[in-house]
């Protein structure tokens, strides 16, 4: 009976350690994508700044970050310089991630 017990033990805790570790790959990859899209609307919002393309800022950043399903928290335009924030709206990990871009100092 000892060695069914020990079993079930060690059954129990590799089924959690699985578990916590395929949680952190998820977060990892969800910070991954949260980041890129970041990075994404930063570069739109300064390509309309910069008047690239048309349109308000903000406005683009937020057509990219909406098309990818996650939240617009921040968007700041400075100049020809923009600052947005985004956030994923899910999952059991809160990502957030900001970007800037502009054109060199």
């Amino acid at each position: 009976m000892a060695g069914v017990a020990t079993a079930i033990g060690v059954l129990a805790v590799t089924a959690t350690v699985a578990a916590g570790c395929a949680l952190a790959g998820v977060a990892g990859i969800q910070s991954a994508r949260v980041s890129a899209v970041a990075d994404t609307a930063a570069l739109a919002a300064a390509d309309a700044a910069l008047g690239f393309v048309g349109g308000v800022p903000c406005e683009r950043a937020g057509q990219v970050v909406a098309r990818s399903g996650l939240a617009l928290t921040a968007c700041e335009v400075d100049g020809v310089v923009a600052t947005v924030a985004v956030a994923s709206s899910g999952g059991v990990f809160a990502v957030q991630a900001r970007a800037r871009a502009g054109p060199p100092e």
